[in-house]
């Protein structure tokens, strides 16, 4: 039985038409003190006391509308009872001594929306306001007199008599059939008035309830914040699952090559495999914190202070690679060093995955102005790319999902820097960037 009723109470036609009337009789306390300006004026003319009464009585409820929580309870009401999808308002981003980027843009965004319409969107809530209450009082007058008339006029009770009279013809129908027929007409004309009057708040609401320009901005600004967020994640899930994976089968197949005549090689491939899924548990453990919006105890997210791990951990694979590094590493902090070890870090993920063995040339260069990147591997014969680094027959062995190339140029482009990635003579593959050290605002 309640979910028979439950159209009745939410986004059904008698739903809407109940909110109008229950608008207009709230508005009924402030009558009396609109009426104190006609009532310290006697001498004027009656109808100008009624007009001026009605005005002040439009300019209370107007102001009704000014205040945030009134705007909150009505959206609220209007999307209970309208049925209408509505959202709620949106807050200012919080300041703070040192905002974020995104938070600062979002912030002009806002301030621009205001100076191109300022006034409009404080409008609204009052404008909604009025409408409300005129269309609650007149749909509630009309319904009543038609529902009275409906209830009366069959078989004349309480000497109810109908007519209609236009420019000297009249009809007055008799008792019988005709008063019923009218009795009918009172009741759908009743019927079709909540209709109206429903429709007419259902059409209002979303251009007067829902967002205004501002708060739409700052809706977009937010869904790209978590957009970005949840892209920069999925790059960190990728290289880091991604090499620790790849690292890990190599490792493995080393071990149980070399176990039975090796067992001290077999022991330090099974220790890199334990020290490289711990350090991708550790990602995984920050990821999965920052999804959670939880302060974790996680590790920090990698930066070129754990290079050095990252290609221990490769010459425990049994990959050669060379390093050069040159220039000051304390200079490059932040989002750029962070950048930087994922490019290095998926370079010698790929070359791990597509290259032909020989040596991996990993080149670091800090400049004042800038970091330079590289990684050079051999591919073989083929020259091809496969997953993005290299290329060879170990692609079948290692599948890739194609993200690995278009993830580090997102995060190069964020960065306004410049990366490259493609052959390099008929047997080796290059993988290039450019960081730039301070990142322009």
């Amino acid at each position: 039985m309640t979910r028979g009723f439950r159209p009745l109470l939410r986004g059904s036609t008698y739903a809407g038409a109940l909110f109008a009337y229950c608008g207009a009789l709230v508005s009924l306390p402030l009558l009396p003190f609109a009426a104190l300006p006609a009532l310290a004026w006697p001498s004027a003319p009656e109808g100008v006391r009624i007009v001026l009464t009605a005005l002040v009585w439009a300019v209370l409820i107007g102001a009704l509308g000014l205040a945030r929580t009134t705007r909150r309870v009505l959206i609220a009401c209007a999307r209970r009872m309208l049925g209408v999808p509505l959202l709620d308002p949106v807050a200012e981003p919080a300041r703070s001594t040192a905002p974020t980027r995104s938070t600062a843009a979002s912030a002009r965004s806002m301030a621009s929306a205001r100076s191109t319409a300022p006034g409009s969107d404080r409008l609204r809530t009052p404008l909604w306001l009025l409408a409300h209450v005129a269309l609650g009082w007149a749909g509630a007058q009309s319904a009543v007199l038609l529902v009275c008339a409906g209830l009366l006029l069959p078989g004349g009770w309480a000497g109810a008599e109908a007519g209609v009279s236009v420019r000297g013809w009249s009809l007055r129908p008799e008792h019988g059939w005709q008063s019923w027929a009218a009795a009918l007409g009172c009741l759908l004309l009743a019927a079709l008035l909540c209709l109206a009057v429903t429709g007419a708040l259902r059409w209002l609401a979303p251009r007067l309830l829902g967002p205004s320009s501002a708060e739409r901005l700052a809706l977009a600004a937010g869904r790209e914040r978590v957009l970005a967020e949840r892209n920069r994640l999925a790059h960190e899930l990728h290289d880091s699952i991604g090499h620790t994976l790849t690292a890990a089968t190599i490792q493995a197949a080393v071990a149980g090559e070399v176990l039975g005549a090796d067992p001290e090689a077999a022991r330090a491939a099974l220790r890199s495999i334990e020290e490289s899924t711990r350090a991708a548990l550790e990602d995984l453990d920050y990821v999965l914190g920052m999804l959670r919006e939880e302060q974790t105890a996680t590790a920090p997210p990698r930066s070129l202070a754990d290079l050095p791990e990252l290609l221990d951990r490769l010459r425990h694979a049994g990959a050669v690679v060379e390093p050069e590094l040159s220039g000051d590493f304390t200079r490059v902090r932040g989002t750029p060093a962070r950048a930087a070890y994922r490019i290095l870090q998926e370079g010698l993920t790929n070359a791990l995955r597509h290259g032909a063995g020989g040596p991996i040339r990993v080149t670091v260069t800090a400049t004042p102005d800038a970091l330079r990147l590289s990684v050079v591997n051999r591919t073989g014969s083929g020259g091809g790319s496969g997953g993005g680094s290299g290329g060879g027959s170990a692609t079948t062995a290692f599948p890739t999902s194609g993200h690995g190339l278009p993830g580090l140029t997102e995060r190069v482009r964020l960065l306004h820097g410049e990366i490259t990635a493609g052959p390099d003579g008929p047997d080796r593959w290059r993988l290039t960037a450019r960081l730039p050290v301070r990142v322009p605002a």
